[in-house]
């Protein structure tokens, strides 16, 4: 039986790689090895690391990186390694460059977690193949390159507006709580989960309509004022 394969996440919001950490401990046969939020720290942590990972989930916005300069150093110095890109860039331009470039697969934040399970059991799947033979037919290559992912139950989005996924809306429902009294605008939102500023206020309305959450504008010296959420508790609670 193989050792568990290991896991190399670049994401330089600490709340994401968390989110991302407790994705891949989900999925049986996968470790974290480590978690870094830098172009530097990921060309750093393969340099000294005794034994390299299996995999990378790669962002592509990271802040000392300009583009897709990492992927492709990452790409061409550990050929080896698969590499998964985990971000918000969705320009045909930056899918089509790093498809080439041989990714294992590309997922678009917010990630979804049966979606992030669907690509570890593959991955686990194709690796588990190439290990066991030493040629492949022409439909062993047909089924391991053309396979679709299985279609994600939609039964967990029951009873949900259009726009609005189950997933997604427990993460923000999560972070919410996790501000505290301070809440959190559609900007701050957007950035932490990897979305548009539009979907995440999108999010946040749909829970002020279904009184989970309250609002506030909060007035600045300059400019127009500042639209906060809070959960509602902790609105209550602090008026």
């Amino acid at each position: 039986m193989h050792e568990a394969y290991r896991v190399l996440i670049v994401e330089d919001d600490f709340r994401v790689a968390n989110i991302n950490r407790q994705f891949v401990e989900k999925v049986d046969g996968f470790i974290v090895s480590d978690t870094v939020r830098t172009g530097e720290g990921a060309l750093a942590s393969l340099s000294e690391s005794k034994e390299l990972p299996d995999i990378i989930l790669l962002d592509i916005y990271i802040p000392d990186v300009e583009g897709l300069n990492l992927f492709w150093n990452i790409r061409s110095t550990y050929r080896e390694i698969d590499i998964i890109i985990i971000t918000a860039a969705k320009e045909v331009e930056t899918v089509q460059e790093v498809v080439r470039g041989g990714v294992f697969d590309y997922i678009i934040k917010p990630v979804d977690v049966a979606r992030f399970e669907q690509m570890l059991t593959k991955y686990k799947e194709r690796r588990h193949l190439l290990s066991s033979v030493t040629e492949m037919e022409q439909g062993d290559i047909d089924a391991m390159i053309w396979s679709k992912p299985a279609v994600i139950p939609k039964e967990q989005n029951a009873g949900l507006p259009k726009g609005i996924d189950a997933i997604t809306l427990k993460e923000i429902t999560s972070l919410l709580k996790a501000e505290h009294f301070g809440g959190i605008t559609a900007v701050e939102l957007s950035k932490q989960i990897g979305t548009s500023r539009s979907t995440a206020r999108r999010y946040l309305e749909y829970l002020v309509s279904i009184d989970k959450v309250e609002t506030r504008l909060k007035y600045g010296t300059v400019g127009r004022p500042e639209r906060r959420y809070f959960p509602r508790e902790t609105y209550e609670q602090n008026d």
